[in-house]
Formats: C-alpha cells, sequence, structure tokens
C-alpha cells in the first residue's frame, strides 16, 4: 500500500516515489513501494515495530544509500549521494571526547563545504553560532565541558546543537531520546518543539515512542514490518503551539491509542504461525 500526501502549495521539499531497498541480493527489500512527499518545514514522525526499515527511509532521505527501485528527490534533485543541507542526530550523542562541548558542536563547520574553507578566518562567528544555540538548549557555560562532564540529557542537547549549526535545511532524528528518563526526555521534546517553531526546518523523526510522534509531529506514518510499506497516514490536528498538558487530554490519548492499535495489529498479523 502506499501513501501520499495531499498535493500543498508549491513543489514538495522530499518525494519518495515507487521507492525500495535492498540491502544485498539475497536479503530482500527492507523497505519497498514507498511513495510520499513532505514539503518544507513540516515535522512529520515514522512509527512501527523494530525492524520495520524506519531508519533505512532516513539513509535513503540523506543520500547516505540509494534505492534499488523508484527515485527518491529531494529540494527538486533527485538523490544521487549524501547532502550537505541535512543535520543528523541519533539514539547515541556520538560526542568526541576529546573535544569540548563548543569543539564538538563546531565539528560539521570543519568538514561540511561551504564552511570548511571558510572555517579559519571565519571561526570567531561560526563559535558565536554555536555559542548561541547552546545557550538556546540550556547549556550556556558548559562550552568548555568535555563529554564526560555532562549528563546523557546534556550530551544529547548538544547533539541537536551539531546537527543544526550549519543550518540545515532538513533535520533527520534516530530516536534520539530514546536513551533518556522519561522527564528528560519530555524537556528535550519542548527544546526541539521551540527550535522547530523558530526556525521551520524540516523534520524527520524515527521513533518508537508514540507519545513522542504524536506530541511532536504533522504528520505520523505507520510503517509494517519487513519488508517496510507506509499502512498509515495519520495527519496530527492538535493545536500548536502545544505544550506537555496536552499530553494529558482526551484528543491527545486516543489519537496515542489509535496508532499502539494499529502497530499491534501490525505484530499480531505478522507474528510467525
Amino acid at each position: 500500500m502506499s501513501a501520499r500526501l495531499p498535493a500543498g502549495s508549491g513543489q514538495p521539499f522530499i518525494d519518495f516515489n515507487q521507492v525500495a531497498l535492498a540491502y544485498s541480493p539475497s536479503s530482500g527489500n527492507a523497505i519497498e513501494d514507498i511513495s510520499l512527499t513532505i514539503h518544507e518545514g513540516e515535522f512529520v514522525a515514522f512509527v512501527g515495530p523494530s525492524g520495520c526499515g524506519k531508519s533505512t527511509f532516513m539513509k535513503l532521505g540523506t543520500g547516505l544509500k540509494r534505492p534499488t527501485a523508484g527515485t527518491v528527490t529531494v529540494d527538486g534533485q533527485v538523490v544521487t549521494g549524501p547532502l550537505k543541507i541535512v543535520g543528523m542526530a541519533f539514539q547515541n550523542s556520538n560526542l568526541l571526547p576529546w573535544r569540548t562541548t563548543l569543539d564538538n558542536v563546531l565539528l560539521p563547520l570543519e568538514i561540511v563545504q561551504p564552511y570548511r574553507s571558510r572555517f579559519r578566518r571565519e571561526k570567531a562567528a561560526f563559535a558565536e553560532r554555536a555559542r548561541e544555540l547552546l545557550a538556546k538548549v540550556g547549556l550556556k557555560g558548559y562550552e568548555h565541558k568535555y563529554p564526560w562532564e555532562l549528563s546523557g540529557g546534556m550530551q544529547q542537547r548538544a547533539s541537536i546543537c551539531r546537527a543544526l549549526v550549519h543550518q540545515p535545511r532538513l533535520l533527520m532524528l534516530d530516536e534520539p531520546f530514546a536513551a533518556l528518563d522519561a522527564f528528560t526526555r519530555e524537556e528535550l521534546w519542548c527544546m526541539l518543539r521551540d527550535i522547530w517553531a523558530e526556525q521551520r526546518f524540516t523534520v524527520v523523526l524515527v521513533t518508537h515512542d508514540l507519545r513522542e510522534a504524536t506530541f511532536l509531529a504533522d504528520t505520523v506514518y505507520v510503517m509494517s514490518a519487513r519488508p517496510g510499506r507506509i499502512l498509515e497516514q495519520r495527519s496530527i490536528d492538535l493545536p500548536r503551539p502545544r505544550d506537555l498538558e496536552i499530553t494529558y487530554t482526551e484528543d491527545f490519548i486516543e489519537l496515542v491509542h489509535q496508532l499502539r492499535a494499529r502497530i499491534g495489529r501490525i505484530r499480531k498479523t505478522e507474528a510467525p504461525q
């Protein structure tokens, strides 16, 4: 089954057209028959059972993998290799232990063009940009701390800053808050909500947390078990700006229950007999 968002104004920012990917000829497809569009500034989330291809979708959308069938288009161009307009953050912060928080955040500007060729002469301006981001996420005063001096939540805040410092148009997030305690996770939902509301880059979030997807996203896609397909596209018609109190409302709880029931049906029908 394919799902495609209704046509919006202007050209879609991301367009998957009948996309499939097999990691090897003998492994079968990890995902198949994926057709969807995402418009610039949207916040979308992908949920589904483990192994359904959520992370594979990210690799295709960033150009880290090329499809074995179909086409992936970003900003009007067919994706044939890694994209420079993307920032990425993962479940593990992957901060380099020998670099300070500030230097970790600056890393993309040292390696991604066109910033790399300007880094030495514009380092002061880039460092100021990094400090402003760190202040927005509550890490002012921690610029010269090393990763081992930061809590897990603080490390993830720095990781988000690193993903955003080169001002990407697309932010890909792969389970970025999964390893955190519930209170820290909710704090970081609000942090991400506020930065996105201010800058309105496009966000693709992969998560197992249905509350997280419902709180943050405009649209949630439910994927099947391997090979991953889009089984359902659910618009989250909750008013913005959203605060954590909305997670206790009947409308929010009903949306989460519906998503959970859908994934439960997937697990039941896909379970070995």
